[in-house]
């Protein structure tokens, strides 16, 4: 490929995702149940605080989509589903039954379906559009503390009273992204490399385009690397989308021909921010196990690994197979979640209940009720030690 080809193409791609800043455009890209009166007046919640979900999936996805999902509702969050432009018609049409029939998604209405889905290419910014896009939209459309990406192969490891519970008492500018400037390999393998992502402007999924000339690191901003999974601040994602300051487009227009884009963008917007660098706790939440050394996809978890999965204290895990045994023992030990139904919580239960049934609101739906249990003493005790004087300014934008 040619300079002159090279820089129409990344005007063009810049563009495009440049105007995901523009959030007014977005409303028309929601579909299934719109928000009751519970989710549109958020302040009123009786909850502490709020999570807003993207969970993402793709073609052969749709069962796991939900799955993680029953496993993850509830009341005071936001959940926002997008399968991409692989999947079938059937599986959309599928899933918007689902979301559309369900009784309490319909009576809360906190679950929606992203109606215009992207294409999202594996290692190209699709990716990082698509949750710039999610951001947006669950900006302009509710009240959340906290946004987490998640995709159909991740499955919490604690219930959401606990989730809620733990992150109660916490800042609310807080930000958990795992990140480093130790580059090492990818240096060479993803900084200095040019590609251009077709699945911008194509309707079907192929192989990134490479130019063959490399570029020099840059000086003007400082290179950082990551995890793709996050939860950021409110605060954070309003920067990033709608900020006042010029950097998350400079970047984004850096990252749209980088490899991998999603596990550097965030990272590197906010270490070289004046104003968010100091709320990054340097983790991602997620235990996810890798070979050694690392490849491009994660080791799939089993029942092997249930014990490892409970010491890490890790709200999230990834990745699971399709009904994976190990997602049964999560689902009976952690979650107290049968087949169908939601995870076990105050919202759901009557008075001194303490089975694992979770079908639809007991007779505390209006008073914020949580019964947070060992997964909350899990995490709050890995929060203490992320937010501790040895981890927390030490391990910052470094």
């Amino acid at each position: 490929m040619g300079i002159k080809e090279f820089m129409i193409s990344f005007i063009f791609t810049s563009i495009l995702l440049s105007i995901l800043f523009i959030p007014t455009l977005l409303t028309k890209s929601f579909a299934g149940i719109r928000p009751s009166s519970f989710s549109g007046h958020p302040q009123a919640s009786p909850f502490p605080v709020s999570f807003a979900y993207l969970i993402s999936a793709s073609k052969g996805d749709l069962e796991s989509l939900k799955r993680t999902l029953c496993a993850l509702y509830h009341p005071a969050n936001y959940y926002l589903l997008h399968l991409d432009l692989e999947a079938s018609h059937e599986e959309r049409l599928s899933l918007l039954k689902f979301v559309s029939a369900h009784p309490i998604f319909s009576q809360v209405g906190n679950v929606w379906i992203v109606e215009k889905s992207n294409l999202v290419t594996y290692r190209g910014p699709t990716m990082l559009a698509n949750t710039l896009h999610a951001m947006a939209m669950l900006l302009k459309t509710c009240k959340w503390d906290w946004f987490i990406n998640l995709s159909a192969s991740d499955y919490p490891l604690v219930t959401q009273d606990d989730l809620i519970h733990a992150f109660s008492s916490l800042p609310r500018d807080l930000s958990f992204i795992q990140h480093s400037s130790h580059l090492g390999w990818k240096m060479n393998k993803r900084a200095k490399p040019i590609i251009i992502d077709p699945g911008l402007y194509n309707l079907k999924k192929s192989e990134l385009m490479w130019v063959t000339k490399h570029r020099t690191v840059p000086t003007a901003f400082k290179l950082y690397t990551g995890s793709a999974w996050m939860v950021l601040s409110r605060s954070f994602a309003e920067f990033c989308v709608v900020g006042w300051d010029n950097l998350p487009r400079t970047l984004l227009l850096y990252y749209t021909n980088f490899i991998s884009s999603p596990e550097g963008y965030f990272q590197t917007v906010i270490c070289n921010s004046k104003d968010f660098k100091n709320t990054t706790v340097n983790h991602d939440l997620h235990y996810i196990a890798w070979d050694s050394p690392p490849k491009q996809h994660p080791i799939s978890l089993g029942l092997k690994d249930y014990r490892r999965l409970i010491l890490s204290f890790a709200p999230f895990a990834r990745k699971f197979k399709k009904d994976d045994p190990v997602l049964d023992k999560i689902d009976r030990e952690i979650l107290r979640r049968n087949d169908g139904q939601f995870t076990y919580g105050g919202w759901c239960s009557e008075r001194g209940e303490s089975n694992a049934t979770c079908t639809g609101f007991g007779r505390h739906e209006n008073s914020g009720v949580l019964r947070p249990g060992a997964g909350s003493r899990r995490l709050k005790a890995l929060i203490v030690k992320l937010l501790s004087m040895r981890n927390f300014k030490r391990k910052q934008c470094r």
